[in-house]
């Protein structure tokens, strides 16, 4: 099955939700009834382990698929119904050297996926943080990027080079590139700079509209993923939020991420009628920034 999309999910800062939204939003698009590919391209592997496989354990990894040939339809390991996983292991630390002499060597990922047919019809890359060669590969071989962002003004202040390079490789090596989306992660509305640092947000990227940048179109979800323990802890146990604790503010925060994000890319209910399933308890927020913060659960 050909990808509908494929989403590179990076900010050159660690700690700002990456994995966390890599993991729960695909395993919510999964759960709606598409097929999903989850990649993992950050030597620390935490996607990995989010997903209850242990670093190295496979037989191919992407690590392989980069740097031995090896083919990617043998690393792909399902984790659930629906949802899939190329794991990493932390041999892909050295990959940029070995690779630093290979012609084309910002494009191998890129070149992997288009020559197999894989499962799911969207897929997610987990970039490592920093803007070396792994996330190149993730960008050449991306639709779309998706930004998580904490709401304070240093992760601002990195913005900008981020879209840099972007920009870079939709001119030199990706085209059809662009930046799709900014999620707000580790979200607390109580506070003044969460507002005034979502505010600066939506005057950058209301300006670049019509300009021929990649974030020309640029959406800033509406959906924020509120500060919350369990998506600390689901990690841990090798689960998504949905698996660990599945009626908590976090797993209620990507489902509705979910929604949007497939409503955004107007991408239907599947055929057998199916949805992100939403616990009677628990009404699903259209845009939480403006709820008053609750007591974390």
């Amino acid at each position: 099955m050909l990808f509908v999309r494929t989403v590179a999910v990076i900010n050159q800062k660690g700690g700002v939700g990456k994995t966390t939204t890599v993991a729960n939003l695909g395993a919510a698009v999964a759960a709606s009834g598409r097929d999903v590919l989850l990649l993992d391209l950050d030597p620390q592997s935490h996607l990995t382990l989010h997903c209850g496989l242990e670093p190295g354990s496979a037989e191919v990894s992407i690590y392989d698929v980069l740097t031995a040939g090896a083919d990617i339809r043998a690393a792909v390991k399902p984790v659930a119904q629906r949802l899939w996983l190329v794991p990493s292991e932390i041999d892909l630390a050295a990959a940029e050297m070995e690779l630093v002499g290979v012609v084309g060597r910002e494009q191998i990922l890129r070149d992997r996926l288009a020559a197999v047919s894989l499962p799911g019809e969207l897929a997610f890359i987990d970039c490592p943080p920093g803007l070396g060669l792994l996330t190149l590969n993730a960008l050449a071989a991306a639709d779309e990027v998706i930004i998580p962002l904490q709401p304070h003004f240093l992760a601002l202040q990195g913005l900008g080079r981020l879209l840099e390079t972007v920009s870079l490789v939709q001119r030199r090596i990706n085209s059809r590139l662009t930046v799709s989306g900014v999620v707000l992660c580790l979200y607390e509305s109580s506070t003044r700079l969460a507002g005034e640092v979502l505010a600066d947000l939506r005057n950058f990227f209301a300006s670049a509209r019509g300009a021929g940048t990649p974030w020309s179109d640029t959406h800033i979800y509406q959906t924020v993923i509120r500060r919350n323990v369990k998506l600390a802890e689901c990690p841990s146990y090798g689960k998504t939020i949905f698996d660990y604790e599945p009626r908590c503010r976090g797993a209620e925060d990507y489902r509705a991420l979910a929604e949007e994000f497939l409503a955004r890319h107007g991408v239907q209910q599947a055929a057998d009628g199916s949805g992100v399933e939403q616990p009677a308890e628990t009404p699903s927020p259209a845009a939480v920034a403006a709820q008053p913060e609750t007591p974390a659960s």
